[in-house]
């Protein structure tokens, strides 16, 4: 799909990308040309990403054990990066979730999802902006939300708001940091089923509710369609979209914001949601 030094040369800090969506995401930087560098709070993750990249493609990826939750570690691990040379590209990826009753949830459990989602976001947005501010240099900013960022989600309220803010912290750095060369873009991918989502999103509970059932195209999305979309946004072939938030769910989110499985967790009596939350705790 794309030529196969698309990215080279480029330095690329992925949050998050020891798993995931994010793990995905850096495989196609690096298999692109891009110099990777993955950062996340387990470091036996980024350690077994790190080795698998370096066995499959032969990358150059760098590893950086960070809680993006805490401001100075985020501009302890920025100050670190920009010393071998600086970014060209960052992808907020890292994020956290669990469905509940809004009413149930603590303000701790509320701060855990802003922290990582909202906060950790703009900690590292600013961080880079401000490095290619003062550099003269250009820079591009891929978040990475969900259609709920746009729809909102019930169940899972506080994730729908950080992602919401990210979505506006897209938009409103778009127009900011143009001028200065600095694209800001997002992605709002549906479905693109992961072990450790899926484990806190999709309990066996809802078993009876197949996911592809509500989308339109009946099935979830393939990591490689998502990743390639991240290469395409990130690259200089995508250099005047600016601001823009891509949608890639099937069709999910045109044919309703809640699916059957949402519907059905609406009539879940407090004993079974506190079967939920036993069986989420720990994910």
């Amino acid at each position: 799909m794309f030529q196969d030094d698309l990215l080279k040369g480029k330095r690329a800090l992925i949050t998050g990308g020891g798993t995931g969506l994010g793990k995905s995401i850096g495989r196609r930087y690096a298999e692109l040309g891009a110099d990777l560098i993955i950062c996340g709070r387990r470091v036996e993750k980024l350690q077994e990403t790190k080795e698998v990249f370096q066995r499959d493609i032969g990358a150059t990826v760098t590893i950086h054990q960070c809680d993006i939750r805490d401001p100075d570690a985020v501009e302890a691990m920025m100050s670190d990066i920009w010393s071998s040379g600086s970014l060209d590209i960052l992808v907020n990826n890292a994020a956290g979730n669990f469905i509940a009753q809004t009413k149930d949830l603590s303000h701790r459990a509320i701060d855990a999802i802003l922290g990582i989602v909202l906060h950790g976001s703009a900690y590292c947005a600013v961080a880079c902006g401000r490095r290619w501010i003062e550099a003269n240099r250009p820079g591009v900013i891929l978040n990475i939300l969900t259609t709920s960022a746009l729809y909102g989600a019930a169940f899972q309220v506080p994730s729908a708001m950080a992602k919401a803010g990210v979505a506006s912290m897209t938009r409103s750095l778009a127009v900011e940091w143009g001028p200065k060369g600095i694209r800001s873009v997002a992605i709002a991918p549906g479905p693109f089923p992961t072990e450790g989502a899926g484990s806190r999103l999709r309990p066996d509970d809802l078993d009876d509710f197949p996911m592809a059932d509500d989308i339109p195209l009946r099935r979830v999305g393939e990591h490689s369609e998502l990743s390639n979309l991240a290469a395409f946004l990130v690259s200089e072939e995508a250099g005047f979209i600016n601001g823009e938030i891509v949608v890639i769910d099937g069709g999910k989110s045109l044919q309703g914001v809640n699916g059957s499985a949402t519907q059905s967790m609406q009539n879940w009596d407090d004993t079974k949601w506190a079967s939920i939350a036993e069986k989420t705790r720990g994910r």
